[in-house]
């Protein structure tokens, strides 16, 4: 079992609703005396604060020090309060709904039986319509929908902001982790083979000459030299067998070295979440400032899981109640796709065109069959069919050592919380946004979670930089 899948039981704590019937009509088969609506309504007593959540029980916050060791006790960083729990619909009863709930029935009233003349009548009605308060809206009445802005004005909308900016990259890093590194001497075949074996997506790259790191291998490479010198199955990609990693690397970049991208265990997780996304990478190695060693590499999927898993300890906001249709947080327009039937080589052209880590497969009728992804194309070397990609995408899907079920996905009346709860447990990138039909509506990335709990609030936009 690896460190993270200790937290796993960890979810986010569900939003205390009372639905009881004793709160408003009391306990079945017994009898209240009569009240007036006023004395109801001065009775009716508001809501404490601490009523509105409940807390997570002590007994189930351990076992995380075992997973993340360094990390500071939460309870000194933020309070635990109830704020920001919703009113539930019993909340919203206006005081007149409350009275007539409690009161007595018609057989216990003893009310003079005399009524006023019919030409009175509009006269009463019109005092009554002019000294009547405004009620409430009612649990029937549609609420008005705030948006994103306007959920990030509200209190307690920056607790992950500060959670992550008052832990460091040292706090994220595991005890124990496998690291791979590549001398830019090495054939680029046998180092995409190395990546295969050992289960790693990205290997930081070393230069003996200059004695420094000086970039990453990364699976997108292989995607780039298979798109660059694929021409068809009867011709072997030889540059695979001759280039070396230094040769590929000049080829490609062409003397515009662009320098590697990393960040000190020092540094906030804040920053962490902002160079990721900023530049647009998926791996960030953690520099040792002293000797300049490679200690760890973090990823979306690590930071978004520390999150999580230190998140039940803290209040909740209120956007996680809110679905992802009413948030808008995803991608819903200009979706990249690929048909099922189309060759893996159409998959790398929209890879590299569109510059996306991963593809919804669809079928002629346009539901959604499968995920295609970058680490996808991995496989390729694995079974050494990389020169094979005249097949079609769901021929290679098929074919890959890792079968999972279906697809991933969610729907658009799903809230923000339970979508988060999905992609920890499930431990994945993405999940596609459909509807009950299985028709594609969007898809919904750890990029864009991030985005939304850790950048958003301090009103940073890192996607569109």
């Amino acid at each position: 079992m690896s460190f993270l899948e200790q937290g796993d039981s960890l979810l986010w704590s569900s939003p205390a609703v009372s639905t009881s019937s004793e709160r408003i009509c009391g306990k079945p088969g017994t009898k209240k005396p009569s009240r007036t609506k006023q004395e109801a309504a001065e009775q009716r007593e508001p809501q404490g604060p601490g009523e509105g959540a409940r807390t997570r029980p002590a007994a189930e916050s351990t076992g995380l020090e075992a997973t993340f060791p360094k990390a500071t006790p939460l309870a000194q960083a933020v309070p635990l309060a109830g704020a920001g729990t919703p009113l539930t619909g019993w909340d919203l009863l206006p005081a007149d709904c409350a009275a007539s709930a409690v009161g007595s029935s018609t057989d216990e009233l003893e009310l003079p039986m005399e009524f006023p003349a019919p030409e009175a009548w509009d006269c009463e009605l019109k005092d009554l319509e002019e000294d009547r308060p405004a009620l409430s809206p009612s649990p029937q009445a549609p609420l008005l929908s705030l948006s994103w802005d306007d959920e990030l004005r509200k209190p307690g909308a920056q607790v992950y902001m500060h959670f992550m900016q008052e832990h460091s990259c040292y706090d994220a890093m595991a005890t124990s982790s496998k690291l791979v590194v590549f001398d830019t001497t090495l054939e680029i075949k046998k180092a995409f083979f190395a990546l295969v074996a050992n289960g790693v997506r990205a290997a930081p790259l070393w230069d003996s000459r200059k004695q420094s790191f000086v970039g990453m291998l990364t699976i997108t490479d292989f995607i780039l030299v298979l798109h660059r010198y694929y021409r068809s199955p009867l011709v072997q990609i030889y540059e695979i067998e001759q280039h070396t990693i230094e040769t590929w690397r000049e080829i490609y970049l062409q003397g515009c070295f662009k320098p590697l991208v990393s960040i000190s265990p020092n540094d906030s997780l804040f920053e962490a979440v902002y160079s990721l996304i900023k530049n647009r990478i998926h791996r960030l190695p953690v520099l040792d400032p002293v000797s300049g060693t490679v200690l760890y590499i973090l990823t979306h999927k690590r930071l978004l899981k520390f999150l999580h898993i230190f998140g039940a300890l803290l209040p909740r906001p209120s956007f996680l109640y809110r679905t992802i249709q009413d948030l808008g947080i995803g991608t819903f327009r200009n979706l990249a796709v690929v048909l099922e039937t189309a060759p893996v080589l159409t998959a790398l052209d929209v890879f590299v065109d569109r510059r996306v880590s991963a593809l919804p497969v669809v079928n002629e009728s346009g539901q959604v069959v499968g995920l295609y992804s970058r680490f996808d194309v991995i496989h390729l070397a694995a079974q050494q069919t990389y020169n094979q990609l005249d097949m079609t995408v769901g021929e290679a899907l098929r074919q890959r050592t890792l079968c999972l079920e279906g697809v991933l996905s969610c729907q658009p009346h799903e809230t923000l919380g339970e979508v988060i709860d999905r992609i920890a447990r499930e431990q994945v990138h993405r999940l596609v946004l459909v509807d009950e039909t299985q028709n594609l509506l969007g898809v919904v990335s750890l990029s864009d979670i991030l985005q939304a709990l850790v950048l958003s609030p301090a009103g940073i936009d890192a996607l569109s930089a």
